[in-house]
């Protein structure tokens, strides 16, 4: 009894701990959105600025280029608003998801916890029952005995069904809290490689435009 009451506050103090750094993780998140959707907006601006300074410079190849860098930078604007949405569909609402989760989790720990509670108030009051029994015998109230007796065998019965309601959810947690945790780490791993992928694929787009960019800032002549 002792190891089992000792591995459930193991659990309940690392789920809390993973209650905590996971909403962590989802505020930062958050926050990498919205500064990658300024970023975008910004790039935007930058490219309408640079498109309007390559239309009325003189120099016809520094003009195009000003045009060119103008084009590259729209793309770069939706490169941003495109990783902007993976962080946010892809990581942001996946750690969202498990904030809940956890929380569902911390919810099954403390109903297990009031039922602890009302198992162990039960057997408090089943002693009080067998006391006063005990009183009613040493007074020689043999009158209010056979009422005692009923009294302990109802508690008797509320004792184990009790007793019996805790080590269900108690046996429950331990089978699903292991089905959650090997189901966390496929969605997790799953999670994080799609969104590597998604940054990869962005970083590559966007070292190809600017190796095809290049090429035309170093022909201003």
């Amino acid at each position: 009894m002792f190891v089992l009451m000792q591995w459930f506050e193991e659990k309940q103090q690392q789920v809390e701990s993973l209650d905590i750094q996971l909403k962590k993780l989802h505020s930062s998140i958050e926050t990498l959105v919205i500064n990658r959707k300024e970023l975008a907006q910004n790039t935007g601006l930058f490219a309408n600025s640079a498109a309007a300074l390559g239309s009325v410079e003189e120099h016809t190849s520094l003009s195009r280029v000003l045009s060119q860098l103008a084009e590259v930078e729209d793309k770069i604007d939706l490169l941003h608003v495109n990783q902007a949405d993976s962080d946010y569909y892809i990581l942001s609402e996946f750690v969202k998801d498990y904030v809940g989760l956890i929380q569902a989790v911390k919810d099954v720990f403390h109903e297990r916890v009031k039922l602890y509670k009302a198992w162990k108030d039960d057997e408090a009051t089943l002693t009080k029952k067998r006391e006063a029994k005990v009183r009613l015998e040493l007074t020689h109230k043999a009158d209010k005995i056979g009422s005692a007796n009923q009294e302990i065998a109802e508690w008797e019965h509320r004792v184990e069904k009790s007793q019996e309601e805790f080590q269900a959810i108690s046996k429950s947690i331990i089978k699903e809290l292991k089905r959650f945790e090997r189901q966390r780490l496929k969605d997790f791993r799953r999670a994080i490689i799609s969104y590597l992928e998604s940054l990869m694929e962005n970083q590559q787009q966007l070292i190809k435009y600017w190796e095809t960019f290049l090429p035309e800032t170093k022909a201003i002549a």
